[in-house]
């Protein structure tokens, strides 16, 4: 099962997001403040708390400049598997198009439990980026 955000709408361009998602000292910026502590970060891996899962991380895994950034969890730190896809589609001079695709790679009883908080954060990550200047 993927979940997938909405189709967000940004001014930034394209190659800003991008620059901007591959680089996981900016990454936390985009996630929810009231739920990410404990933050650690590279440029390509990151780790952190999540109430109420505990400790995770993010690796970038595939890179395809201005279009794609492809993360999976870090399984040092995440006893939940994922893969994080954000997609990016320049459809003019600051007008970028964004998606945020999530899918959970765990027993499908945990799927019912996990679906609604990760739409919440797939959308709540493209609310920011449409908010953000990057």
């Amino acid at each position: 099962m993927k979940i997938e955000s909405k189709i967000g709408k940004s001014t930034s361009s394209d190659e800003q997001i991008y620059r901007f998602i591959t680089n996981f000292h900016n990454f936390k910026e985009l996630l929810p403040a009231d739920r990410v502590s404990g933050w650690e970060a590279s440029e390509d891996k990151c780790s952190f708390n999540v109430d109420p899962l505990g400790r995770t991380g993010l690796m970038i895994v595939e890179k395809e400049p201005y279009k794609l950034v492809k993360m999976v969890s870090d399984p040092e730190f995440s006893s939940y598997q994922f893969n994080i896809w954000i997609q990016m589609k320049k459809v003019a001079e600051n007008d970028t198009r964004v998606k945020v695709t999530i899918e959970p790679l765990v027993n499908k009883m945990l799927l019912p439990m996990l679906k609604i908080p990760l739409q919440k954060l797939a959308d709540g990550i493209i609310s920011k980026i449409e908010g953000f200047e990057f």
